[in-house]
């Protein structure tokens, strides 16, 4: 069984400037949670509830939202509002949470890395929270664990984009072995359409094995002196440990402006269909 979730959490959300000058990006409000416990919410439903979160400078927020708040519950103990929280409570009830700190910002496998105090010699799931994902019928990380508990491989998920976008993402090179699987023989982070091996791009949704970090270690830092992942898991693809889900449901790059209204649209209908 998966316990442990990882939350690189550490990046500056330049892309959100000025609203992520003083506030994390994981913090910005999807209706009415932040980004964040989103990812929490679909880690806890995959069984996973110990949470590692790699924060950095500016981050504050985040611990204090998985926190109890004692004056603001008092002031709203036995009102309607006291429900607002019921969401929050449960997943501070139910899960534990743990941080450490990138003090630079070297790229999501160095993020990783970084977060191998928090994780010790297990299997974990790693979710990005800017990507917010609404699984179909169950979540995306409970998708990606039956098939590790399957495979026990490196499980990461994986989209078809438009041959005009695979320069955006880790596109994988890879074999399908059964609907939706792939095995992959290796991949490429944010190729030209003209190189790309396919248009199967690596979304922020990952099961790592321990032996991740050993690999990481070995690896060198790729564009922009970044530690990339996707070279990481390349190097265990050839050893025939990697998988690539092709998961049921949606995505939503939250990361971008146009990708964070579209979700803010999709939740608000789905509100109003439940009222």
């Amino acid at each position: 069984m998966i316990r442990k979730c990882l939350f690189p959490a550490a990046g500056y959300g330049t892309r959100f400037l000025p609203a992520t000058k003083a506030m994390p990006k994981e913090m910005m409000p999807i209706l009415d949670k932040p980004l964040i416990q989103y990812g929490v919410e679909e880690a806890l439903k995959a069984g996973m509830n110990q949470i590692g979160i790699v924060t950095g400078r500016g981050k504050r927020a985040i611990a204090d939202h998985f926190d109890i708040s004692y004056e603001l519950e008092h002031q709203i103990s036995g009102t309607a509002k006291e429900g607002k929280l019921s969401g929050i409570r449960h997943l501070i009830d139910h899960c534990t949470f743990s941080y450490t700190r990138q003090t630079e910002m070297k790229g999501l496998g160095h993020a990783i890395l970084t977060g191998e105090t928090l994780i010790g010699a297990e299997t974990f799931g790693v979710i990005l929270a800017d990507d917010l994902c609404v699984g179909e019928p169950d979540t995306v990380m409970s998708q990606m664990v039956r098939l590790y508990e399957k495979h026990q491989a490196c499980i990461i998920a994986i989209e078809e984009v438009t041959m005009d976008e695979v320069h955006k993402y880790g596109v994988i090179d890879g074999v399908e072995i059964e609907d939706g699987v792939y095995k992959l023989n290796g991949m490429v982070e944010k190729p030209a359409a003209d190189e790309a091996p396919s248009n199967l791009a690596i979304i922020g949704r990952y099961i790592l094995m321990p032996e991740i970090f050993d690999v990481l270690r070995t690896t060198a830092p790729g564009k922009n002196g970044e530690l990339q992942i996707t070279d990481a898991l390349a190097t265990m693809a050839k050893q025939g440990k990697v998988l690539g889900l092709k998961f049921r449901g949606k995505r939503f790059d939250c990361g971008s402006v146009n990708g964070f209204v579209e979700a803010t649209n999709y939740f608000f209908s789905q509100m109003e269909e439940e009222d």
